[in-house]
C-alpha cells in the first residue's frame, strides 16, 4: 500500500504542455486502460487548477478522448465521462459524442445508463433535449435507483435552462416520490419542489400530502421539514398563530434518524415569532445532542442553541449544566460556542464562575475562537455593566498574554467600548491601556490608544498619573510612536492647565529628537502651548487646533499647497475649498461593518454632515434659512473623463433646498471665471429660486462651489426635476508662464438634470429594538393601509423599491428577502423633516401571477406626518 506523506502530491510540477502530448496515448491501437485513467486524470487536475485550454487544444483532447468509447473497460469510461463534462464541448463538436453517449443510455449495464445520462444532460441544447426526452423519461422511474437518481438530478440542473421541457415530467417524478430507495426520494422531492416553486398552493398540498407519512428516507424527510418551514413562514395563518405544520414538525422531533430530529429542531428554532412552548420540545432535543459521543452532533447542538441565546436567552438557560461540561471538549469549536452560548444565557450571579472557567480554557484554543470569545464577554459586561470590574480585570490579563495583531486589537476595541458605555469602567480601563502600551510590539495599536488616551485621558479627575506611561513612549519606541506620544502630551497640556507646566518641560526635550515628525510636532505644540510652561488658561483657537478635526478635505489641501508657489503672502487656508469630493462609482468599496472600538472616530472627527453644515454656516446669504436637516450623498451630473466634472449635493431645510454644485476644471489651458448654474424650474412648480452664488475663479483641478437656493411651502414634501445648465467665462492659460488672457469668452455646458424626491425629506435613523421602538410609540398617530404594487420580478424588487421610495433606514437585516419567497415583512426607521420619528410595518405578499400586495403601517409623533408616507406611498 502506498502511503501519501503530508507535503507530496501526485500531481506535484506537472506541466500542460507535458500531459498534452500524453493525450496521445488515447491514439494507440492498443489503449492501456490504466495510462489513459491517468492521464485524464491529470486533465481533471489542471482544469480544477484554473488552468484554461485554448480552443484548438480542448477540441484535440475532446477529439482524443472519444476514442476511449470502444475501451470496454469501466472504470475508464467513468473517466472518460467526467473529462468530456469537463471540456463542455461546442455544439458541433457535441455531435461527434451524441451517438456513443445515446448507445449508452440505452445499455444493458445500469452504470453507463446512468453516466451517460448526466454528460449528456450536461453537454447538451435544448433541440437535442427534446429527442432524448422519452428516454429520460423512462429513466426516472427506472427500477435502478443509480439510473433514476441521474436522471433526476439532470433534471434538476436542467429546470435551469429548459423549464418547460422539465415541467412536463412532473407525473414520472411523482412516481417517484413514492421510491423505496433513499436517494430517488430525496432527488425526486427537491425537483418535484423546484417544478412548482412559483405555485404556492401546490408546495402547500405537495408537503401536506407527503407529511401523511409516505417520506421514509431520512434525507427526504430533512428536505420534507424545510418545505414544511417555507409553507410555515409565507402562510397568513402564521399571524393568528395557528401554525401550519407545527405539529409535523414537532412529531419529527421523535423520529429514529438523528439528523431528521436535528433538521426539525433546526427549523423550530427558527421560525418567526416562536414562542418559549414552541421553543421548548426542540430545546429539549438538541439538549440530548448535547450528552452526544459523536462530535458533529454536539457541534450542531450547541451551534442551534447559540443561535437561539441571541433572541430567547431565558429559554436555553435548561441546557447551562450540558453546556459547562462542554468547555472542556476536545473540539475548541464546540468549546467555543458552548462559552460564548453560556455568556450569553448566563445571569449577573454566574459570570464570576464563567470567567474563572474561561481563564484556563483561553490558552488552548486559536486565536479566531479567542475574538469571538472576547466579542461575548465585550456583550456582557454591557448587559451587566456592574459587574465590569471583573470583565475588565479578566480583558486586561488576556491583553498580556501572547497573541496575534486582530486579537490584540479586538481586546483593546472591547476594553475601549467599556469605556466609553460605562463611565464607572474609564479610569481602570484607561490604566490597563497604559499598563498594555508598555510591551505592545504592534505600532498601529500603541498610536491609536495614544490617540484614544489623548481624548479620554484629561476628562478623569486624576490626568497626571497617565504622563509617565505617555511620556515613556517617547523615548521607548520607534519614530511613529514617539510622534502620537508627543500629541498625547500637548493635548494634556492644552486641556489640564494645572499640567501645562510638567507638559511643557517633557516638550522641550523632545526638541532634538532624531525624526523629523516629532521635531516638527515638538516645535508646533511648544509654540501652541505658550506662556513658557506657566499656569495659563488654554485659549480656545489652541484647542481647536489641537483636538478640532481638520475641516478641510486633505485631498484639497495638498492639491492646494501643490498649486501655492511661494511668495511674500503666506499660504491662506482659508482660500482651500471645503467641498466633500464624492468617490467615483470604480472606487467605491462594498459596505461593511460599522467600525466600533479603535477602528471608530475617537473624540469625534466630524462627518460629512457636520462638514457640510459648517459650510453653509459660513455664507452669510444661508444664515435666515435655521439648522440644517439633511444632506444627501453626491449626484453625478456629468460623465466620467469630461471638460468639466460637476457632481451636486441637495441640502434640505424646513423652508429651503440649497444646491451645492461642486465643479472642477479638468482643461490644464483654460480658467473658468463667474461659473454659475441656471436652473430650469419649469417641472418643479412648488419650488422659487431665491438667490445664486457663483464661483468668481476656478483654475485646473482646483475644486470649487457655486450654490443655488429655492424656497418651498412649509409642511409640503415638494418634489421635481431641475434642469442644469452650467455657465461661465473661459479664458485661455499660457502653459509656458500659467497666466490667463485678460479676455474671455462667455460659454455654457449642458449638465444632467436634478430631481428632488420624497425621500430626501427623510433621514435614515435605525433603532436597536424595532418592536420596543414600535410599542413606544404608541398607536396614537398610526395610520394602516394596503396597497397593490403590481407585477413584480420577485418580492426582493418590490422591497427594495418601497425603500428607496421612502428613503428610511431597514432594521435588523429585514430588506433582506428569502430566495423564492412569497410573503416577507420588513421594518423601517427614520427622522422626517422637522425632526419627526417615523417608523415603518411592511408586510409583503406575491400570488401566482407576481401581483404584489403591501399593508402598510405607520407610526409617528405626529399624524401629519404618517399621512405624508402614505401619501407618497400612494403616488409614487
Amino acid at each position: 500500500m502506498f502511503t501519501f506523506t503530508a507535503d507530496y502530491s501526485p500531481f506535484l510540477g506537472i506541466e500542460k504542455g507535458a500531459v498534452l502530448q500524453e493525450v496521445r496515448v488515447f491514439n494507440d491501437p492498443q489503449l492501456d486502460p490504466r495510462r489513459c485513467s491517468q492521464v485524464i486524470t491529470k486533465l481533471l487536475y489542471l482544469l480544477n487548477q484554473g488552468d484554461s485550454f485554448s480552443k484548438n487544444e480542448a477540441t484535440e483532447v475532446f477529439f482524443s478522448v472519444t476514442k476511449l468509447f470502444q475501451s470496454k473497460d469501466l472504470g475508464l469510461r467513468r473517466m472518460v465521462y467526467l473529462i468530456i463534462k469537463e471540456l463542455s464541448p461546442s455544439s458541433d463538436e457535441v455531435i461527434i459524442v451524441t451517438s456513443s453517449l445515446m448507445k449508452d443510455m440505452n445499455s444493458k449495464t445500469d452504470m453507463y445508463r446512468a453516466n451517460a445520462i448526466r454528460v449528456l444532460c450536461r453537454i447538451t441544447d435544448g433541440t437535442l433535449l427534446t429527442q432524448i426526452e422519452r428516454y429520460l423519461k423512462q429513466a426516472i422511474v427506472d427500477k435502478n435507483p443509480v439510473v433514476a437518481s441521474a436522471a433526476l438530478v439532470s433534471g434538476i440542473h436542467l429546470l435551469q435552462t429548459n423549464p418547460e421541457i422539465v415541467k412536463r415530467w412532473s407525473n414520472e417524478v411523482q412516481e417517484a416520490v413514492q421510491s423505496r430507495a433513499a436517494l430517488v426520494q430525496f432527488h425526486a422531492l427537491a425537483l418535484l419542489q423546484q417544478i412548482r416553486q412559483n405555485d404556492r398552493l401546490a408546495v402547500s398540498k405537495l408537503v401536506t400530502s407527503l407529511t401523511k407519512g409516505t417520506a421514509r428516507s431520512p434525507l427526504a424527510q430533512c428536505l420534507l421539514i424545510r418545505y414544511a418551514s417555507q409553507v410555515i413562514r409565507e402562510s397568513a395563518n402564521t399571524q393568528t398563530g395557528d401554525r401550519p405544520f407545527y405539529d409535523f414538525l414537532e412529531s419529527c422531533l421523535r423520529h429514529k434518524a438523528e439528523m431528521v430530529v436535528f433538521e426539525a429542531a433546526r427549523a423550530i428554532t427558527e421560525l418567526s415569532g416562536v414562542t418559549n412552548r414552541e421553543l421548548t420540545p426542540a430545546i429539549t432535543a438538541l439538549q440530548l445532542f448535547l450528552s452526544s459521543s459523536k462530535p458533529v452532533l454536539r457541534f450542531a447542538a450547541v451551534r442551534a442553541l447559540n443561535k437561539v441565546a441571541m433572541t430567547h436567552p431565558m429559554a436555553v438557560t435548561n441546557c447551562n449544566i450540558d453546556m459547562e461540561s462542554l468547555i472542556s471538549d476536545q473540539n475548541r469549536s464546540i468549546a467555543t460556542l458552548a462559552i460564548t452560548t453560556l455568556l450569553k444565557t448566563g445571569n449577573e450571579s454566574s459570570v464570576d464562575r464563567l470567567m474563572k472557567q474561561i481563564t484556563n480554557f483561553m490558552s488552548d484554543i486559536a486565536d479566531e475562537f479567542k475574538i469571538v470569545v472576547v466579542e461575548a464577554i465585550r456583550s456582557l459586561c454591557l448587559k451587566f455593566p456592574l459587574k465590569y470590574r471583573s470583565l475588565m480585570n479578566f480583558l486586561s490579563n488576556i491583553l498580556r498574554e501572547e497573541g496575534g495583531f486582530d486579537y490584540k486589537k479586538a481586546i483593546v476595541d472591547s476594553i475601549v467600548i467599556l469605556i466609553r458605555d460605562i463611565p464607572e469602567a474609564k479610569e481602570s480601563g484607561l490604566l490597563q491601556l497604559c499598563e498594555f502600551i508598555e510591551d505592545c510590539e504592534f505600532t498601529y495599536l500603541s498610536t491609536q490608544i495614544l490617540h484614544f488616551l489623548g481624548n479620554e485621558g484629561p476628562k478623569t479627575t486624576d490626568p497626571s498619573k497617565y504622563i509617565r506611561y505617555i511620556y515613556n513612549r517617547v523615548h521607548l519606541e520607534n519614530a511613529t510612536v514617539r510622534a502620537a506620544a508627543v500629541s498625547t502630551l500637548a493635548k494634556f497640556g492644552a486641556m489640564v492647565d494645572a499640567l501645562k507646566p510638567q507638559i511643557f518641560v517633557l516638550l522641550r526635550r523632545c526638541v532634538l529628537d532624531s525624526d523629523d515628525e516629532v521635531r516638527d510636532r515638538t516645535t508646533l505644540y511648544l509654540n501652541t502651548l505658550g506662556g513658557d510652561g506657566e499656569v495659563v488658561e488654554t485659549n480656545k483657537e489652541t484647542k481647536t487646533l489641537l483636538f478640532g478635526a481638520l475641516d478641510i478635505p486633505l485631498v484639497n489641501l495638498e492639491t492646494s499647497l501643490k498649486n501655492y508657489e511661494p511668495s511674500e503672502e503666506p499660504f491662506d487656508i482659508d482660500s482651500v475649498s471645503k467641498e466633500v469630493k464624492s468617490q467615483p462609482l470604480a472606487e467605491k468599496k462594498a459596505p461593511g461593518k460599522k467600525p466600533t472600538g479603535l477602528g471608530a472616530p475617537l473624540a469625534g472627527p466630524p462627518s460629512t454632515v457636520d462638514a457640510y453644515e459648517r459650510l453653509l454656516s459660513s455664507i452669510p446669504e444661508f444664515l435666515d434659512f435655521g439648522k440644517l436637516f439633511k444632506s444627501s450623498a453626491p449626484v453625478e451630473l456629468t460623465e466620467a473623463e469630461t471638460e468639466y466634472a460637476v457632481n451636486v449635493v441637495k441640502h434640505i431645510f424646513d423652508r429651503h433646498v440649497v444646491f451645492q454644485y461642486n465643479c472642477t476644471n479638468t482643461i490644464p489651458e483654460q480658467l473658468l471665471e463667474n461659473v454659475s448654474v441656471i436652473v430650469d424650474l419649469s417641472e418643479a412648480d412648488d419650488f422659487a429660486e431665491v438667490l445664486s452664488k457663483p464661483v468668481r475663479s476656478l483654475p485646473y483641478d482646483t475644486p470649487g462651489q457655486t450654490f443655488v437656493a429655492f424656497e418651498k411651502p412649509e409642511g409640503i414634501t415638494a418634489v421635481g426635476k431641475f434642469s442644469n445648465t452650467l455657465r461661465f467665462i473661459v479664458k485661455e492659460v499660457d502653459p509656458t508662464t500659467g497666466e490667463a488672457e485678460e479676455d474671455g469668452v462667455e460659454d455654457e455646458y449642458q449638465l444632467e438634470d436634478l430631481e428632488v424626491v420624497a425621500a430626501d425629506y427623510m433621514m435614515k435613523v435605525g433603532v436597536s429594538n424595532f418592536r420596543n421602538a414600535w410599542e413606544s410609540m404608541g398607536d396614537d398617530f398610526e395610520h394602516v393601509d394596503e396597497y397593490g404594487l403590481g407585477p413584480r420580478e420577485n418580492l426582493a424588487e418590490a422591497v427594495s423599491a418601497v425603500i428607496n421610495l421612502l428613503g428610511m433606514q431597514p432594521c435588523e437585516g429585514t430588506e433582506v428577502v428569502a430566495t423564492n419567497s412569497r410573503s416577507h415583512t420588513c421594518l423601517l426607521s427614520g427622522v422626517f423633516l422637522g425632526n419627526v420619528r417615523v417608523l415603518v410595518r411592511l408586510q409583503f405578499g406575491i400570488d401566482g401571477s407576481r401581483d404584489v400586495a403591501m399593508k402598510l403601517a405607520v407610526r409617528s409623533e405626529d399624524e401629519a406626518v404618517s399621512d405624508t408616507i402614505h401619501e407618497i406611498v400612494s403616488s409614487g
